[in-house]
């Protein structure tokens, strides 16, 4: 059975698509930028601060599926500028300090609303 997820607690979907999809026990979940929740505004801030709020919003979502970022499988991260790489990858380290999933890393030319970075994830339900 395949199904929609949704919740408030995520940035609102602007597009034909779903915040994740559920199938066979796993969770593919929408790539998310530094977009704030309660606002659906795009916040900006500093690759830290966009790093944070896309895991937030990927967290929220995992959570009303009753999972948490320690059944992610793989995250790809996509990255204005590879410059950035150093930084974000600390940031990113925070939110995994133990379980550390499958990732890769690409920078991209453009990412919407111009931000520094958009993460996608696979987890477990």
């Amino acid at each position: 059975m395949i199904q929609t997820i949704t919740t408030d607690k995520a940035p609102k979907v602007v597009g034909p698509y779903s915040q994740a999809i559920l199938a066979n026990g796993l969770v593919f979940l929408s790539g998310q930028v530094a977009i704030d929740p309660k606002t659906n505004q795009f916040t900006g801030g500093s690759i830290e601060e966009q790093t944070k709020l896309a895991l937030d919003n990927l967290s929220a979502v995992l959570q009303s599926v009753g999972s948490n970022l320690n059944k992610a499988l793989k995250t790809t991260v996509f990255l204005k500028d590879l410059a950035d790489f150093e930084v974000m990858n600390k940031v990113y380290g925070e939110y995994f300090p133990d379980y550390k999933p499958a990732r890769s890393t690409i920078q991209i030319a453009r990412l919407p609303k111009d931000a520094l970075i958009e993460i996608e994830m696979i987890a477990l339900s």
